[in-house]
C-alpha cells in the first residue's frame, strides 16, 4: 500500500464525538499517523507480520493503520469505553478482523503481567501531560518499553526532549529522534480560543531489543 493510499483510508476513521479533556483526547491526524506507520514499516520493518500494541489507542487510527500494513495483529489499549466503542465501529467499517481492543488503565500494567515483552512493536501517541497529569507521557513510555521486545515508537512534545532522553538513558535503552513534526491541534474543547494550534512534537524510536 502506498503512503497516500494509507492516508486516504485513515481520513475515513471516525474520531471522538465528545472528547474528554481529562484524558487529553486529541486524535492523531491521518497525515501524521500515515507517515509514522509508513516509516515504521518501510524503514524499520516493524509493522508487517508483527504483533503491534497501541497504548491509549483512542478511536483506533494507529491500530487500524497497522492492520492495513499487514501486521500479524494489533491490540489497542484504552481506559475509555466510549473511545473503544468508536474504535470497534471503525474496525467493523473497514472489515478489519486482526485488531483486538482492551479496556484497561495503562498505569496498571506491571512488569510481571501477561503483557510483559508480549509485543514486537508498540506504536502510540500518548497524553502529553498538560492537564493536571504531569508525567503521564513518561509513564506511557515506560510501560511501552516493558511491553515491547523490539521497539517503541511514540510522539512527545519537543520541549520535553532532553528530559525524555535522560530518562531513556536511566532505563538503559537507546532513543533516536526520527523526525520533528508539527502537530496541528484542532480546537476540541470550549476553553480553546484558537481554531488550531501547532505543537512541536518529536517522533521517537526506542530500541528495546538490547540494553545499553
Amino acid at each position: 500500500m502506498r503512503l497516500k493510499e494509507l492516508e486516504g483510508y485513515l481520513q475515513q476513521v471516525d474520531v471522538f464525538e465528545k472528547p474528554k479533556v481529562d484524558l487529553e483526547q486529541y486524535p492523531t491526524t491521518p497525515h501524521i499517523a500515515a507517515h509514522m506507520l509508513y516509516t515504521i514499516d518501510k524503514t524499520f520493518g516493524d509493522v508487517e507480520g508483527k504483533l503491534v500494541g497501541d497504548l491509549g489507542c483512542g478511536c483506533g487510527v494507529l491500530s487500524i493503520g497497522s492492520c492495513m500494513l499487514e501486521s500479524a495483529m494489533a491490540i489497542g489499549f484504552d481506559v475509555d469505553s466510549d473511545a473503544l466503542e468508536i474504535a470497534s465501529r471503525n474496525c467493523a467499517e473497514f472489515e478489519i478482523t486482526s485488531c483486538e481492543l482492551v479496556q484497561c488503565d495503562v498505569e496498571q500494567i506491571t512488569l510481571y503481567d501477561r503483557w510483559t515483552k508480549a509485543f514486537d512493536t508498540i506504536i502510540m501517541n500518548p497524553p502529553f501531560g498538560t492537564k493536571n497529569n504531569k508525567g503521564i507521557d513518561l509513564m506511557f513510555l515506560q510501560k511501552a518499553i516493558i511491553m515491547s521486545n523490539t521497539a517503541v515508537y511514540s510522539l512527545h512534545k519537543t520541549a520535553t526532549r532532553e528530559h525524555i532522553k535522560k530518562k531513556a538513558s536511566e532505563w538503559g535503552v537507546k532513543l533516536d529522534i526520527l523526525a520533528e513534526l508539527r502537530f496541528d491541534l484542532a480546537a476540541s474543547y470550549k476553553f480553546h480560543r484558537k481554531r488550531t494550534v501547532d505543537i512541536e512534537v518529536d517522533f521517537i524510536r526506542i530500541d528495546c531489543s538490547t540494553k545499553l
